[in-house]
């Protein structure tokens, strides 16, 4: 039997990632006091006790994913692999499995590479600070300035886009997140107390988004970016946006600079996103509260609670960023981080346009934004609030998508999210409160599962009308402090909802909630029946079903699909699959759907003792539960991004190297280009060299 690895030494309550990653990602979130402290339900763990008696009488099965580690890109020393027992030699696809899960797991590992099944390659296809626009120079890390970085692949890809471009064969075009910048990874002798100006203009110019045209080569999975196609694009933390929808013009996002309220300059934190049935991307702003800094001089009371209830506090930031621009100054402009929070749109086929924050989805610390239409073609967009004890939210649209590539229809999608209806969800269990001890023991009907409301907070109107549905608060207020709007009507906490992709075979909607250490803590929610488990250090996914199948549904039935961890846990559960045949996994964080309608789970932090990897799982049939590890990730690296198509898989290797004392010039890590290299988050491409579809 295999044994899995020893915990990794973390920054404690973050999951399993260092404390740097904590510091320059989230602003230690995890380490302030939660921002929800109101007396809403909650709904997290206890999720993870939706096991069926069945299912608990296996939970002693021993967990044994065959398979070794295979091909790796890496140049230099590698770090120990996983303590395992001797195993077969791996075949290049397992006899059995999911169709389009057929691949020989990885094991779990600590190897300082991009780890994939054998009879797989794969290539690296774009890297932080490749210059992608005309002009921009090849890249220097110690030659680095703003104006090149803003010409060249941003830092820290995070979600990912594969748009077709139709007129020019074999290529396609390429958005990226760029989530955050880690400045002692970027800089050698990087003072943080004394960033210099040129640094942090360095780093606003590494924010934002990428657009790349990226092509492939014949007979394989193989990507390569085209630089300076015509299409390329970088959007900064300095580039022009543009607010629409309800909130556009509001008091509330007023400033000295812009007395109008509708245009911001940059886009920040954007972690994961959706692509739009219309041919736009979607980019959620989520830690945006670290980069302002002087909130504890924000005198005006309820300013501060609402700053308070998004995270924003304290004195200096991080980044220091405040020091070169009053905008980050909340002393001279209290309005600033209200800019932030948004789903951004952008038009990846238009390098003129100006992406637009789209008020009408809500201001809050958007993971991803991800749209499925009704039957009559009305975008339904999910989106989940990444912070410990928050919510997550559907927005209906009033009007359909215009079918053709004329420019009136064009015209007339970009319009779909100014105008709907904003949702908060709210969870019921369907036991006695007594039955539930915060063990994860099985109330007696054999599972925890239940039903739940959409409960309207304001609908958007034509000409930036709009009407509150939450007593005591405003549509702008409900649009701009949208988390205090959920308080008000009572939603469900959850631990800390990421990803939500409905999925487009069965309509079913899952929602990754990474995990909550403080879960039962003192002062903290404690169990119902959505959260039977204590001190959520695995995470879970939630299965919902909107009712009769209809996305604009207003009622929903829940359940557990999929509670992570060690399966020798009798706590852990994987939709009923024997838990012998799985792969450990923790920390669900992005998902993305395959061609065969499996469920593909990235992670961030695992509490196993592997790194972070790539995970694809049955969501239908026989085999549904059935979970196999697809790759690892790199020393200090996440995974992030995921796209699985029928011949390749791609994702972003964010933060490598990001390992507590780890530095320019004591690198933790030696990817992607071997010792002596800077370390660069990067974009991966993973194929079959056989050049056949994935895992069939």
């Amino acid at each position: 039997m295999r044994k899995l690895l020893p915990i990794i030494t973390s920054h404690q309550g973050s999951g399993g990632r260092s404390a740097m990653t904590c510091r320059f990602r989230c602003g230690d979130a995890c380490f302030h006091e939660v921002p929800n402290t109101s007396d809403n339900e909650y709904v997290g763990d206890v999720i993870a006790g939706a096991l069926s008696r069945r299912s608990m009488m296996r939970a002693a099965a021993v967990v044994t994913v065959a398979g070794a580690a295979g091909g790796a890109v890496i140049a230099g020393p590698a770090a120990p692999e996983a303590t395992a027992a001797p195993q077969k030699p791996s075949s290049q696809k397992s006899k059995t499995g999911a169709r389009g899960l057929r691949f020989t797991p990885v094991a779990p590992n600590t190897t300082d590479a991009v780890t994939i099944p054998d009879g797989y390659a794969q290539n690296v296809v774009i890297r932080w600070g490749e210059p992608i626009l005309r002009g921009a120079p090849a890249f220097d890390a110690d030659q680095q300035t703003a104006k090149a970085q803003a010409g060249q692949f941003g830092y820290n890809n995070d979600f990912l886009s594969l748009l077709p471009l139709h007129r020019e064969h074999g290529r396609q075009v390429l958005v990226a997140n760029h989530e955050y910048t880690d400045e002692i990874l970027m800089f050698k002798g990087y003072d943080p107390e004394k960033p210099t100006r040129e640094q942090v203009e360095i780093a606003w110019a590494a924010h934002g988004l990428s657009v790349v045209v990226v092509e492939e080569e014949r007979k394989s999975g193989k990507l390569a970016a085209v630089s300076r196609h015509q299409l390329n694009r970088r959007l900064t933390a300095t580039s022009e946006f543009r607010l629409s929808g309800p909130a556009a013009g509001s008091a509330f996002v007023r400033t000295k600079a812009d007395p109008k309220g509708v245009t911001v300059l940059g886009t920040l934190n954007n972690c994961s996103g959706g692509t739009t049935p219309w041919g736009t991307t979607l980019h959620g702003e989520e830690n945006f509260n670290q980069y302002f800094g002087n909130a504890e001089k924000v005198t005006d009371p309820t300013a501060a609670a609402r700053l308070k209830r998004y995270g924003v506090i304290g004195a200096a930031s991080e980044r220091k960023w405040e020091r070169y621009d009053d905008r980050f100054d909340l002393a001279k402009e209290p309005n600033e981080a209200n800019r932030f929070g948004w789903v951004v749109e952008l038009d990846p086929y238009d390098p003129e346009s100006t992406p637009r924050k789209r008020t009408a989805l809500g201001r809050f610390k958007h993971e991803a934004a991800q749209p499925r239409l009704t039957d009559d073609g009305r975008p339904v967009v999910y989106m989940g609030d990444d912070e410990k004890f928050d919510y997550f939210y559907k927005f209906v649209s009033s009007k359909s998508v215009a079918k053709g590539k004329s420019r009136a229809a064009h015209e007339h999608n970009l319009t779909l999210l100014d105008e709907g209806t904003l949702y908060v969800a709210k969870l019921t269990g369907d036991s006695p409160a007594s039955e539930i001890d915060g063990k994860g023991t099985l109330p007696a009907d054999g599972e925890f599962d239940g039903g739940g409301t959409w409960i309207p907070l304001a609908t958007a109107g034509p000409g930036k009308k709009a009407v509150s549905h939450v007593d005591g608060m405003t549509a702008e207020e409900v649009y701009v402090f949208t988390r205090l709007a959920g308080d008000k009507v009572g939603a469900t906490k959850m631990d800390r909802p990421e990803d939500i992709e409905p999925s487009p075979h069965t309509g079913k909607v899952y929602v990754a909630l990474t995990n909550n250490s403080d879960r039962g803590k003192a002062g903290k929610a404690g169990a119902d029946e959505a959260n039977p488990r204590n001190l959520n250090k695995h995470g879970q996914i939630l299965e919902l079903t909107e009712r009769r199948g209809r996305a604009e549904a207003t009622t929903f039935a829940w359940s557990l699909f999929l509670v992570a961890g060690d399966p020798n846990d009798p706590a852990t559960y994987f939709a009923g699959f024997p838990k012998d045949k799985v792969s450990p996994i923790s920390c669900p964080d992005n998902v993305a759907f395959d061609p065969h309608g499996n469920l593909w789970i990235s992670t961030d932090g695992s509490q196993l003792g592997s790194h972070d990897g790539l995970f694809g799982v049955a969501t239908k049939g026989g085999r549904r539960g059935e979970l196999k590890q697809f790759l690892t990730m790199p020393k200090g690296a996440e995974t992030c991004g995921p796209i699985v198509q029928d011949r390749r898989v791609i994702v972003s290797v964010q933060h490598p190297g990001e390992i507590d004392g780890a530095s320019v010039e004591k690198p933790a890590s030696v990817w992607p280009d071997g010792a002596g290299k800077i370390v660069r988050p990067s974009v991966v491409s993973v194929w079959r060299e056989d050049g056949c579809d994935i895992g069939v």
